[in-house]
């Protein structure tokens, strides 16, 4: 087709008719094509569209929102509802806006959009509705979004049957092509049967992404002669809902199946009349029958060899029945591909029960042997198909060599595809995300989960498990508590959920008397689902006046003292503290009976990350920064603010903390950490000017690679840097080369830190693209953002050894595991051996991440630049051209991003230069062991004198053993060199040159320190920390020169409880290595090695450090005992 035209605009543009869509936004156009169809029908219609998000649909709203200009012209309005019942209500009443002669519009047409949780909450509404009806030049679609699996929701749901239920018809597209097909079938069915329509929504369909067929009139529909009822069939006034029940089941059902027939809404797909075994699916497993028929090499031409024959259904329920027997004719057999509970499969076993004639049929279970074909749980996966689909046919006599040779394929790439995870990327809170403080609880405490992303506390070891369906949060302790020994809980609900039917459950506990405390996360964003704002302009002023309206006497709010309250708005008296206090107001809270509730008011990170770039909220001009030498890698700062910013930096004194300026969010609760490493710098300016530069001139043209069917692209990633631009990039490219494409993004809760992969096919045409979701062993390349992710299971699965060639950015990005466990480690060689052994020599590996910061002066782009290797590599089949006008289009940082494409294929063209750029950026530690042990002894003389260094050398000149040699000189050390007032002192001489080196601007510094000798405690009863200004840097070089009186009476600091301990310890580890190095040769060296580096593990300051050192003399005991019983390793091993 050649390079096209194409604009962002297209997409809502009804003139042009190749556009390329996501399933979300095809919502949006189906509503301008309706209006479109009825103009072009001489009706003067309106449309409504309202509901309540929830993935698969949650980002309906933002497109909506987005489109108003368009859908306004259109006469179309989009009213976000409260929640999903209320939504439906509404609609109810559009559908009677002409009944009483005072309409402005011939009709309304409507649009219903929630999750499967949201179709059940809006059950009763469905019934209500469905038996009055529909306008006759209105009707209503009810899009619900499926969640099969339970990605992003908290069950796995199935809404078809909720819909049945209520009598109302069922499509299932299979595809963002039939989001509108099958939306303009809805509206004409609705409007003839005077039914509502349920459209099914699926990850794989509506968060799809494809070149269509927009336009307004490509669907014609045909209105059936069947007999109607007096008045019709459609919404009517003073209906008796007797009477409404009769014409429902008498009349519309039938009057559906009619217009089912006459608008071909079922069809035989593969083979003709006569052959002998049928497969039929619909919507998502109809992608998945096609996926797996092409695995077994089953096309049009073989499945008529093979006397096999499909049926693809698009009207689920209720079924044409009559079209399916006249397809069914002369069959044998006929498998129905369906998962979950089996919609189809009865009514296929109804439609041919009184003419059977021994035609047998297989779903749920296989036949007369009753094992178990297609489960009712989870999902069907194409690789499973394949597998029970070619045995079936082997079963039948049509075990062909292709057919043997798809399941041999098949077998042998699910075997590959079962290799364990090496690591996983846990979706985590944002950096500076407020529930990283606000779910904290108090020990011993006990609290209940709510819906939202503060959810994601169940696996962040914070005493929270039970949670509730939305709105039900706190109503279940209302039952457990009489029966409990339990006397107080604490729960979590989000002022969204509140505000959509929360309040309710507070409200039953004040009605009971229930000992609870609910604490409500004002955070102003519905952030799961992308920001959106509070439905009716919520603000936390309100949730307080109208919390005590209900009868909750006791209520605090807790603010983040950064941000800006308006207290004013708040109920006089109210009682109020910031976030520091919050541990101190739970710990009072859970002690009141009755209801009580803290208002917790802190902006969503991510939504004030994008409010800060419009400049619509407070950035302030401070950062935080970690002198690595006084940090003693502890973990403390990451314990007190879970943030994912924290990140660790490898040195040869062990691991330390810094902080990632790109991420963080400017929260500051790591300041919290008590550790004096930390500074912050108020007009520091993050230095983002390259380091180097290369000549990108004259790269080579690669051979782009030619597609065979669909070539398949896997794109991997972590939520939130950026990586599902370069997924919407590529299909924006591929549109404008004039290809086909089909696009699903892969994410569920990775927008904050998880794991995403986008599954890409790029064809020739619209048409030869199905199931979008790559199958085991069909990626053709892969664009590795992340190694975690490219190096998991998941991802390894979907590649195939000759077939498959990527690149991946080998960057260790941390996962939210590290917040926890100081020690975790990304198993970096493992991920990479194993993506060699399924790449082999079509594998390019190096470190994006910093060769962006080093070309570009920012890591953001390292994603961008791994694209750019993959398509030098020839590994996409997309033009140079294409790729640039579509980065134009989207409109992010055109420049660097286009730069950063080509510095990705200059860095396949020219590895050895680029390895030595990353290269140069490593500070080079000791590699022999004499080298660690001189550099330690260096860093003694430094840090006190000579003669310490001498006695650290006495200790080790009495070991041999290499181990053991390593271990005493860091154990020994690490005790030697402990770091107190004068260390710090010595070492923070240091700091501001260090953070001038990585920043510009005239910045002022402010040290955070806990003096031992100043007074006051913080909330959690440790010393308080205090900011110091750059006055306190004057006193340092003093400070410093005083470290003689260390060891000394005369050192003031000398006495506290720290001092002694860290005294004592040296002297125990001495006492010890000298009564058990002589040993050495006789007892166990495990153990013996294990005594020595104990040291190690007794880091940080203050408290944390007393807690480290209480930990490891249980440690110490343990490894003395084990000594002391005198066994060798070899005696252990035999044991």
């Amino acid at each position: 087709m050649g390079v096209q035209q194409v604009s962002l605009e297209d997409r809502f543009d009804l003139s042009k008719s190749q556009v390329l869509l996501t399933g979300t936004q095809a919502l949006v156009r189906l509503m301008l094509m309706q209006k479109a169809r009825d103009l072009a029908a001489g009706l003067n219609t309106a449309g409504l569209v309202t509901g309540y998000r929830g993935s698969p649909l949650g980002a309906v709203d933002m497109q909506m929102a987005r489109a108003k200009s368009h859908l306004s012209a259109a006469e179309i309005l989009f009213q976000p509802g409260l929640n999903e019942d209320l939504a439906a209500t509404a609609l109810w009443g559009s559908q009677r806006a002409e009944l009483y002669g005072e309409g402005k519009y011939d009709g309304v047409f409507g649009l219903w959009y929630g999750k499967g949780p949201g179709v059940d909450r809006a059950g009763d509404v469905m019934r209500h509705v469905n038996m009055a009806g529909s306008s006759r030049h209105g009707g209503v679609i009810m899009a619900m979004g499926d969640d099969h699996t339970g990605e992003s929701s908290t069950v796995c749901h199935q809404s078809d049957w909720a819909m049945v239920d209520a009598g109302m018809p069922v499509v299932s597209p299979a595809g963002v092509q039939e989001i509108l097909d099958y939306g303009a079938y809805g509206f004409a069915l609705s409007r003839y049967a005077g039914l509502w329509v349920g459209l099914k929504t699926m990850k794989d369909t509506v968060e799809a992404t494809a070149v269509v067929d927009g336009s307004p009139d490509r669907m014609q529909f045909i209105l059936p002669d069947v007999a109607m009822p007096e008045g019709g069939l459609n919404i009517r006034l003073d209906d008796h809902w007797i009477a409404q029940e009769e014409r429902l089941f008498t009349h519309k059902r039938d009057a559906a199946v009619a217009f089912a027939r006459a608008n071909r809404m079922d069809q035989r797909v593969h083979g003709k009349a006569g052959a002998k075994i049928g497969f039929v699916a619909a919507g998502k497993n109809w992608l998945d029958l096609m996926t797996a028929l092409a695995t077994l090499g089953i096309d049009a031409a073989a499945a008529d060899e093979l006397g096999v024959t499909t049926y693809k259904i698009g009207q689920t329920w209720p079924l044409d029945m009559q079209s399916f027997a006249d397809w069914a004719e002369g069959l044998d057999l006929i498998v129905v591909i369906e998962e979950k509970r089996k919609l189809i499969e009865g009514q296929v076993k109804e439609a041919i029960f009184d003419d059977r004639r021994g035609r047998r049929v297989f779903g749920h279970r296989k036949g007369a042997s009753g094992e178990v074909l297609f489960p009712e749980h989870f999902a069907l996966d194409p690789v499973d198909i394949a597998l029970k689909l070619g045995q079936i046919l082997i079963e039948e006599g049509r075990g062909t060599d292709r057919i043997r040779a798809g399941l041999a394929h098949v077998d042998a790439v699910a075997r590959s595809g079962n290799a364990p995870d090496l690591a996983q990327r846990t979706p985590w809170f944002c950096s500076g995300c407020p529930h990283n403080t606000s779910t904290k609880v108090p020990e011993g405490a006990r609290a209940g989960a709510g819906i939202g992303c503060h959810f994601m506390v169940k696996w962040m070891d914070r005493g929270t498990e039970a949670f509730t369906h939305m709105g039900g949060e706190g109503a279940n302790w209302i039952g457990e508590a009489p029966f409990s020994t339990r006397g107080h809980i604490f729960q979590n609900i989000g002022e969204g959920t509140y505000n959509h039917s929360g309040i309710m459950a507070i409200r039953a506990a004040v009605a009971a008397n229930t000992t609870i405390t609910y604490k409500i996360l004002f955070n102003d964003a519905v952030a799961m689902t992308g920001g959106q704002g509070n439905d009716g302009g919520l603000d936390p002023a309100r949730v307080v006046a109208e919390v005590l309206a209900i009868g909750v006497r006791h209520l605090a709010v807790v603010y983040d003292p950064k941000e800006e309250i308006d207290w004013a708005a708040f109920p006089a008296g109210i009682e109020k503290h910031p976030r520091d206090d919050l541990m101190a107001v739970q710990e009072r809270f859970q002690k009141i009976e009755g209801v009580s509730a803290i208002v917790y008011v802190q902006t969503c990170a991510a939504e004030k990350r994008r409010r800060r770039k419009r400049g619509r909220f407070p950035d302030p001009d401070r950062r935080v920064f970690i002198n690595t030498d006084v940090c003693e890698g502890c973990g403390d700062c990451g314990v007190q603010s879970n943030c994912v910013s924290i990140v660790p930096v490898e040195t040869e004194l062990g691991r330390k903390r810094a902080i990632d300026q790109s991420s963080c969010n400017k929260d500051f609760s790591c300041l919290k950490g008590f550790c004096p490493s930390f500074v912050t710098l108020e007009g520091a300016k993050i230095r983002k000017q390259a380091t180097a530069e290369v000549d990108l001139s004259g790269l080579p043209d690669p051979v782009l690679p030619a597609i065979n069917g669909t070539h398949n692209v896997l794109v991997t990633g972590v939520g939130g840097t950026g990586v599902v631009t370069i997924g919407a990039v590529m299909a924006q490219a591929a549109q404008i080369d004039g290809k086909g494409v089909g696009m699903i993004e892969m994410a569920g809760l990775a927008q904050k830190g998880g794991a995403v992969w986008i599954h890409l096919r790029i064809a020739e045409s619209p048409a030869e693209i199905s199931a979008i979701r790559l199958a085991l062993g069909e990626a053709h390349a892969v664009i590795g953002g992340d190694l975690v992710v490219s190096g998991g299971a998941k991802s390894l699965g979907l590649m195939r050894a000759g077939q498959t060639g990527g690149v991946v950015n080998a960057h260790e990005i941390i996962t939210g595991d590290f917040t926890r466990n100081t020690e975790f480690t990304i198993p970096k060689n493992d991920l990479e051996i194993a993506l060699k052994v399924k790449l082999q020599d079509r594998l390019a590996l190096f470190d994006a991440t910093e060769l962006s910061r080093v070309l570009l002066g920012d890591s953001i782009y390292s994603n961008m630049m791994v694209f750019g290797a993959a398509w030098q590599m020839g590994l996409i089949p997309l033009s140079h051209g294409a790729i640039m006008q579509a980065i134009a289009l989207n409109g992010a940082a055109v420049a660097p991003n286009t730069t950063a494409f080509d510095m990705g294929r200059w860095a396949i063209v020219n590895p050895d230069a680029a390895a030595r750029l990353i290269a140069a950026e490593v500070v080079e530690k000791p590699k022999s062991l004499d080298e660690k042990i001189a550099y330690r002894a260096a860093h003694l003389t430094a840090y006190q004198n000579a003669r310490l260094a001498r006695r650290y050398l006495r200790l080790l000149d009495a070991v041999t053993d290499p181990v053991l040699r390593e271990a005493v000189a860091k154990g020994y050390h690490k005790l030697l060199s402990y770091k107190d007032e004068f260390e710090v002192a010595r070492l923070h001489l240091e700091t501001e040159a260090k953070a001038r080196a990585q920043f510009d601007g005239d910045f002022k510094i402010s040290y955070h320190l806990a003096p031992p000798l100043l007074p006051g405690r913080d909330g959690a009863g440790r010393l308080k920390k205090r900011a110091f200004g750059a006055w306190i840097a004057r006193i340092y070089p003093m400070l410093a020169r005083l470290k003689p009186l260390r060891g000394t009476p005369l050192n003031p600091f000398g006495y506290t409880a720290e001092r002694r301990m860290e005294r004592a310890l040296i002297a125990q580890y001495e006492a010890d290595l000298n009564a058990w190095l002589p040993k050495a040769a006789s007892v166990d060296r495990d153990a013996l090695v294990a005594l020595a580096e104990l040291p190690l593990s007794i880091r940080g300051f203050g408290p944390v450090k007393e807690a480290n050192a209480a930990k490891a003399a249980l440690r110490r005991a343990e490894i003395l005992q084990r000594l002391a019983s005198g066994k060798t390793d070899a005696a252990q091993a035999a044991e």
